[in-house]
């Protein structure tokens, strides 16, 4: 689990560079203050934290992740909001190069700014500044910006790739209990509810490691999916 956040970052900045169970009923909402069931995982090793976490967003039905910070000098920016089985919808900034993006089954809808579409898509693409426009999920290059809106897929990459693991303090983020699991290796620490699932609620990067937070929110929330208004066929456009 690479819980810093600089890395977790750059874990997104390397797939756009390639572009070129039973569930609690429990509220865990983050920045709720409602009192939940304990769950039990304050008593259990940091391994064994780790392990429940991932059982319970194995079975999450919708998640909204926000984070903002810098890696390598640039600043990066995610807010995206997934659904498991559907897809999600949202911004992503890297460097200033930012586009929204909605994926709704295997559809990829793109709406991106003119520097983002030069550098990753070509001269070709931007005319497209500005407007929406779609391609399949399975396609190569723009395609494979739908993976930032499944919702394994995703937490997956935010939270791979660890060193040893140890028990940190436990704290409120937002008002939701929780426990801080530090990891050695990267001086990352992640923060994962205490209370009804256990479901992580906030990173943040070690030092020397990029600065920012990412903030897991309004777990199993309902979240509606639009397509826009419109859109444009990729595929139709020489792309």
């Amino acid at each position: 689990m690479r819980i810093a956040l600089a890395c977790s970052f750059a874990a997104i900045a390397v797939l756009l560079v390639g572009c070129g169970g039973s569930k609690s009923t429990s509220s865990t909402t983050t920045g709720s203050t409602t009192t939940a069931p304990d769950n039990g995982v304050s008593a259990k090793s940091a391994d064994e934290i780790v392990a429940a976490m991932q059982t319970a967003v194995s079975t999450a039905t919708s998640v909204h992740i926000v984070g903002a910070g810098t890696s390598g000098g640039s600043s990066i920016s995610l807010n995206l909001k997934l659904v498991r089985g559907k897809g999600g919808a949202g911004h992503i900034a890297l460097g200033g190069l930012g586009f929204d993006i909605i994926r709704i089954g295997q559809k990829v809808y793109i709406n991106a700014s003119k520097n983002f579409l030069l550098h990753y898509a070509g001269s070709s693409a931007a005319s497209l500044s500005g407007r929406w426009f779609y391609v399949s999920a399975s396609a190569k290059g723009l395609g494979s910006l739908g993976s930032l809106t499944n919702i394994d897929a995703l937490i997956n990459q935010i939270l791979a790739s660890h060193g040893t693991l140890a028990k940190g303090d436990t704290t409120t983020i937002d008002g939701q209990p929780a426990i801080a699991i530090n990891d050695a290796k990267n001086g990352g620490v992640l923060y994962i509810a205490t209370t009804g699932p256990a479901y992580p609620l906030e990173l943040t990067p070690g030092k020397n490691n990029g600065t920012g937070v990412i903030k897991f929110k309004s777990w199993d929330q309902p979240i509606a999916l639009k397509a826009p208004a419109h859109p444009l066929d990729y595929s139709k456009l020489g792309g």
